[in-house]
């Protein structure tokens, strides 16, 4: 599974809204210019979060973009799964996939279909409000 821009875009978008909530609807050109995005790719990105009613938008003066919920109701997967289409490892475990001919005797189904639940359970286990939490001072050290 590899993220695309989009994906990785979306999560910093959603990350920026819920940090300032608190001022209302967010202008596109103020979010592009904090996260360094294109106003017209983040425009493409903003469109899809709406249209699942991730955000929600206001045209004109006074306008801008909001959160539907509060960030602890957001996880990375939901968004990941929204701008990706899916997290599968492998595409026989795409959502809607064909049955495989060789499930039955393929020896290497259980590796794929296990790191799809941990991936899975891992993303669907981190919300917005999580990334949000600033890393504590002086824990950065690494052996």
């Amino acid at each position: 599974m590899m993220v695309s821009t989009k994906g990785r875009y979306a999560l910093r978008v959603m990350i920026d809204l819920a940090e300032h909530q608190a001022e209302g609807y967010i202008p596109l050109k103020e979010i592009a210019a904090r996260q360094e995005i294109s106003e017209k790719y983040l425009e493409s990105i903003l469109k899809a979060l709406v249209q699942k009613h991730f955000l929600e938008g206001l045209r004109g003066k006074g306008g801008g973009y909001k959160l539907t919920r509060p960030p602890e109701q957001y996880t990375v997967g939901s968004i990941l799964r929204l701008t990706e289409g899916s997290l599968a490892t492998v595409a026989c475990l795409e959502e809607g996939a064909p049955a495989c001919p060789r499930m039955a005797e393929c020896r290497t189904y259980p590796l794929w279909s296990k790191l799809d639940r941990m991936v899975a359970e891992y993303l669907d286990g981190v919300t917005v409000a999580d990334l949000m939490a600033k890393p504590e001072q002086g824990n950065e050290y690494v052996i």
